[in-house]
Parts: C-alpha cells; structure tokens; sequence
C-alpha cells in the first residue's frame, strides 16, 4: 500500500488527504499537525453569543474547486450567502469621511473619492481602455505600477492601495499584480484592455449561470450558518485516523537506494513515505528543507509575511445608528491609520451577535504597520475604540472585545513571486515525490487552496494509480502461493 505523508492540516492539507481517501481509497495517508487543532488560519469561536471568524470571514467561489468539496462534504444545504445590503454597500475611509465605492469604474467620475485631476486621468484611461491594443508585457509588475499605468497615479494612490489592503494587507508597490491578480493580467493580454476582459468574463458568467442553473455565484460571498468552522470539523470528520494533531515534523530525509522518504517526528517513531507533501506555511516548510537542500529553503523563506491582529467587537445597536448598511470599510494604508478597516460581521451574515448588538471586525496591522501587533490588549482596544468613535461615530465603548493576534498572517506575493515559484518547482526536481503546496505559492484565498488540493490529489493518484496497486497486490499474492 503507497503512503503519502501530508504535513500541516491547513485547509490545503485537509483537502489533499480527503480527496486522496475520496479518489484512492487503496493509498494510506497520514496527515500531520504540530498545532491542537486543524484548519490553519480558519475558525469560529463562539464567545458569549458572539460568532466570531479567527480568520477569513467568508469566500468566494472563484472556481468550482470549493463548491465540489462543500457538495462532496455535504454542506451545500449549509451554506449561507452573505447579505443583499453588504454586497451593494462597500466603503472607503478617505478624506476624513466615509465614501460609498462606486460599482462600476465610470461611476468614480461621479464620485468625491478623486479630485479633478484624478478624474481626469481615468477618463483618459478608460477611453484607452476601448481600443484594442495588446499588451505585451513580459516584466513583472506591481500592483500599484499596473493601477497607474492603465487609470493614473491617482487611482492607484486610492483603489489599488485599498484593494490589497482589504485582501493582502499588503503594499501595492511591492506585491505582484500578475501573482496576485493573475485573472486582471491576462485580461489585459488577452483582450488588450482589463474593461474589455470584464466585459467578455460578465458574459461568460452569465452564460455558465444559464447553463447551470442553481450553481454559486463567482461574485457572492459565502460561508455557513455556524461559521467557517464548519468546514474544517467536517473534514476533519472524514479525513478520520488520518490526522494526527500536535505531532509537528522535525525533520525529512530520503534515502536514494530505496526512494523511500523518512518523516521524523517527536510524538512517533519515524514514518517511511512514498511521496510528502509539505502544506504547512513557507517559513515552517524552509526548517525542514534547509538540512535537506539550502538552495531550496533559502527560496521558500523568501517568501513574506504580514502581521495582522483581529479585533472582534461586540457593540450596543443603539449606540451606532450612524452607521450605514453594508459589508464595512477600508482605510487605504497610504494614510497611516491604526485600523486597517472594519468588517461589520452581523451586517454581513445572521445570528453573529445577541439580540440587540452588532459584531465587527477591526483589522489593524498589514506590511507598513506591523508594530501594532506588538501593543498590549488595552493600548490596543483603546486605539481601535478611538478609530471607531471617529469613523463610526460610535456612542459608547463595545460591551465585547475579544483579540487575535497572528505574527504571520497572510504569504506576501511581491514583485518576482512568479519567477521565485519557476526556481522552486526547478529545484524540486531533484527531489522525487516531494510536494510544496500550501497559500504560499499560487493563492492566498480558501477557493485557492480547494483548487490546489484537488490538482495536488490528482497528481498524486496519478504517481500511484490502482491499476499498478492491483498488480503488485496480485505478484504478492502469487510469490505467497508459491512459498
């Protein structure tokens, strides 16, 4: 019987080792965590009637990878889509005030978000943007470059820099535009305009929507009734004995002779795997290369991180009649703020808080203010509190705090991450059956890493189909016979 060593039980691990149980029950798979509970960076803490989200607070299904594994798990009657109000309603803290973000790029033409100038550069942009003129652009380029090459530094200054703040928390000046946004990339090579590209990807939507009627829509946010957390204890239900917790790896070695790897760690003796694949994050992974190939780990700990520190508040409804409908808002880094933004939780999904208050998320941290993380849990509160009262214009302290901090959030995909991964996977040549997956490499978002661990499943069926399985069990069988 192969055996495939997994180490980290992430939400990339998780679904590697069920889609390996689901596709190819003939193959024994061991799945390894140093922490006490599975799942990574996902989870719900239910505190005091408060549904609180450790992690990502929902997702998106980009691709049908996360949709077939909830179908696969049973929990597509489960999902809860987020509410009509938070998909219309998205802000920006600019100016001092909140602005409501425009739907369309036109209608920031409309908007108070840019000044004459800045609008006048995105006219002239988008008019560019009719014409056909293909791009051909090998260089990698920032986020920031790519904003302002197409609609002008001013729109760059305050969209592109909101846009990897809400997802990445990172600087659109460092991270990749075709690491991070690969779909807006090949629009612009494809169709010679991101506008253009839009258009024929709405149309392709809409014609999948016709043809599959009752699918999840590519544009919605989702998540489940009980939180996210109902996705990590299903899987770790059905992965069952194949996941071990607080067993962290320490080391690897292969040995040639017999291509067998060995996984050591403290809490077992040591296990001879066929093929391992590493799913924990990067800078847990270059540990276990560096002894193995420096090359190699001196590459996967290249790859950053940012800081982040969640503050989940619980508020008194009465004291925040100001606040507007919607998802929550977003203050572009480029102002220095201490809150990077503000998810308005019970807005966005039912029964996240008691009856009577709301439940929001503030978001402090990211790449150019990673020394909030280091603030103690009163100095902390007191300066979101203080970001609330002027932003919100909160009434009254929360009723409800509860603070997670994470020194390693979210894997940063700067400028020359595509030509980074080029070297990885070049290295790993030299080492047979080893496998680096994981958010680090080609996706930070859960429909990402649903996408990963099927490809990753299927590759390692592949290396170990049943048909080779049964003929080998049938040689067994035959030498037994004859003995």
């Amino acid at each position: 019987m192969p055996h495939i060593v997994i180490v980290g039980a992430g939400l990339t691990g998780l679904a590697t080792a069920f889609w390996l149980r689901r596709r190819a029950p003939y193959v024994r798979v061991t799945l390894l965590e140093a922490r006490e509970r599975a799942g990574g960076n996902v989870g719900t803490e239910q505190i005091h009637g408060f549904r609180i989200e450790r992690g990502p607070n929902g997702f998106l299904a980009r691709s049908p990878a996360l949709p077939r594994l909830i179908e696969a798990l049973g929990l597509s009657e489960r999902l809860l889509p987020a509410s009509s109000g938070s998909r219309r309603h998205r802000f920006l803290y600019l100016h001092g005030q909140l602005h409501r973000v425009p739907s369309h790029p036109v209608g920031l033409l409309l908007s108070t978000l840019l000044s004459g100038e800045g609008k006048k550069e995105l006219l002239v942009g988008l008019c560019r943007q009719i014409r056909f003129s293909p791009a051909n652009r090998d260089q990698d380029e920032s986020v920031y470059d790519f904003v302002a090459r197409r609609f002008g530094r001013e729109v760059a200054d305050v969209f592109a820099d909101a846009l990897v703040t809400g997802i990445q928390g990172g600087d659109p000046k460092l991270l990749s535009m075709a690491a991070c946004f690969p779909r807006l990339v090949d629009w612009e090579r494809r169709y010679g305009s991101v506008i253009r590209g839009m258009i024929q990807y709405v149309r392709q939507q809409r014609r999948q929507a016709q043809q599959a009627p009752g699918s999840l829509s590519r544009s919605q946010l989702y998540s489940f009734r009980e939180g996210l957390q109902v996705l990590v204890d299903t899987l770790v239900q059905a992965v069952g004995a194949s996941l071990n917790l607080a067993a962290p790896v320490t080391a690897l070695r292969y040995q040639p002779a017999t291509a067998v790897w060995q996984v050591y760690s403290p809490t077992a003796p040591p296990l001879q795997a066929d093929a391992v694949v590493l799913s924990c994050p990067a800078y847990v992974q270059a540990e276990l290369l560096a002894p193995l190939d420096a090359a190699l780990a001196v590459e996967v700990a290249a790859i950053p991180y940012n800081r982040i520190v969640v503050a989940a508040l619980g508020y008194r409804q009465v004291d925040c009649a100001q606040v507007p409908e919607g998802f929550g808002y977003i203050a572009p880094q480029s102002q220095g703020r201490d809150v990077l933004g503000v998810q308005w939780c019970s807005s966005i999904y039912p029964e996240r808080a008691p009856a009577g208050m709301v439940l929001w998320r503030a978001l402090c941290g990211g790449m150019r203010r990673p020394d909030l993380l280091d603030l103690d849990d009163t100095t902390l509160l007191n300066r979101v509190q203080r970001e609330m009262t002027t932003v919100l214009k909160v009434q009254g302290p929360p009723v409800f705090h509860h603070i997670i901090r994470w020194p390693r959030a979210i894997p940063q995909y700067v400028v020359g991450h595509l030509a980074r991964l080029k070297r990885i996977n070049a290295a790993l040549t030299r080492w047979p059956r080893l496998f680096l997956s994981g958010n680090a490499y080609r996706g930070i978002a859960l429909s990402d890493c649903a996408e990963e661990a099927e490809r990753l499943a299927d590759q390692l069926v592949s290396l170990f189909p049943s048909a080779s399985h049964d003929t080998t069990a049938g040689r067994l069988n035959s030498s037994a016979k004859e003995s």
